[in-house]
């Protein structure tokens, strides 16, 4: 009987968490699949079935908007992972500066995501931007970075790529930082190098530092709205629509049903490409 009523205890502070967990996730959730279904505006609905989810796919923009967020997820998740463990192999050593190039790093992260839009917005236009000027000096014609369909997508994936190493970097640090001393003391008694050392024993002994760098950088890539409706909407053309981007566009337009159903699609595909990942990283872990 105390045994039952310890076990019902502790189900009370989980109470609380159930709570919030209920009002902020599966409550919303709920709710998008049913207004998904749904022509609804904030004074009224109508059911319509499946509707709003065969009028988003057959949008003309998606299978593009479909490409371009792939891509986008990529291009930022892999560079993130290389960048961040470089990084993380250059700032867990000891140097004197180590704490100030850190702090440097890790900077761009807690910057307002508009406010770096806005900047590299000004920073990138093809004639007054400060990146083309200092090429224009080094003799080198700059591109129009937005504004050309084929290196827009590109261009923003490297802001994002900017703003977010300082993260994975910070990720990568605990994971290396965790490795036992007893390892290195072992390579160097076998007389190994750095680059031994790199390869034997932070390559595969960061893995899960590694494996959560890519699975947060690419569900964040494919969830990515806000960099890129600050600096280019989409355009030029469809060339850097994501897939939330085309759902803001409907929600501009006033098909709330319609860019419910495309959330609930974007919810299904990160899903589906993101769980099955984590799975996959895990199980190429390596002990300690």
């Amino acid at each position: 009987m105390n045994k039952l009523a310890n076990k019902t205890y502790t189900y009370y502070f989980l109470f609380p968490a159930g709570i919030v967990y209920f009002a902020f996730f599966l409550l919303p959730t709920i709710m998008s699949l049913f207004f998904s279904m749904t022509w609804w505006t904030l004074t009224d609905w109508k059911f319509i079935g499946f509707e709003n989810f065969k009028t988003f796919l057959s949008e003309p923009s998606l299978n593009i908007g479909f490409k371009n967020t792939l891509i986008y997820a990529v291009v930022t998740s892999g560079l993130k992972v290389i960048l961040g463990l470089l990084l993380g192999v250059f700032l867990s050593s000891k140097l004197k500066t180590v704490g100030f190039i850190r702090s440097m790093i890790f900077f761009p992260t807690l910057l307002s995501t508009i406010a770096v839009g806005i900047a590299f917005t000004m920073l990138m236009h093809p004639s007054q931007g400060l990146i083309n000027i200092v090429l224009k000096g080094l003799g080198i014609v700059g591109p129009d970075w937005l504004g050309n369909t084929k290196i827009a997508l590109l261009s923003v994936a490297l802001v994002d790529v900017w703003k977010g190493v300082g993260m994975a970097t910070v990720i990568f640090i605990a994971g290396i930082m965790s490795i036992p001393e007893d390892y290195y003391e072992a390579l160097m008694m076998d007389g190994g190098n750095a680059w031994h050392k790199f390869k034997s024993i932070i390559l595969p002994l960061s893995r899960p530092a590694m494996n959560t760098v890519i699975v947060l950088s690419f569900i964040g890539g494919l969830r990515s709205f806000d960099l890129i409706w600050t600096m280019t909407k989409g355009g030029p053309g469809f060339s850097t629509d994501l897939i939330a981007s085309i759902i803001y566009k409907q929600y501009q337009s006033g098909f709330f049903g319609l860019s419910t159903a495309g959330n609930v699609i974007l919810f299904v595909l990160v899903s589906t490409l993101a769980f099955p990942l984590y799975a996959y990283l895990n199980s190429k872990e390596v002990d300690l």
